[in-house]
């Protein structure tokens, strides 16, 4: 058993799986802890759009072929 915590809701899951799953739903800075673990963050991703990365810099990573 998985406990998801933040600051307005505690949330029990079955496996990790489904505490990360649910950790990306509540969209806020949660804690995780079970089995042993406790996992701290703030989980999802963010994207890039219109070449502008989130906090509001370019984007302008390109990989290179040698």
């Amino acid at each position: 058993m998985y406990k998801v915590k933040s600051k307005i809701k505690n949330i029990e899951a079955l496996t990790l799986d489904e505490a990360l799953k649910l950790a990306k739903e509540m969209n806020q800075l949660v804690t995780i802890e079970g089995h042993g673990i406790e996992i701290i963050g703030l989980f999802g991703v963010d994207a890039v759009l219109d070449g502008k990365c989130p906090d509001g810099s370019a984007y302008t990573w390109k990989k290179r072929r040698r």
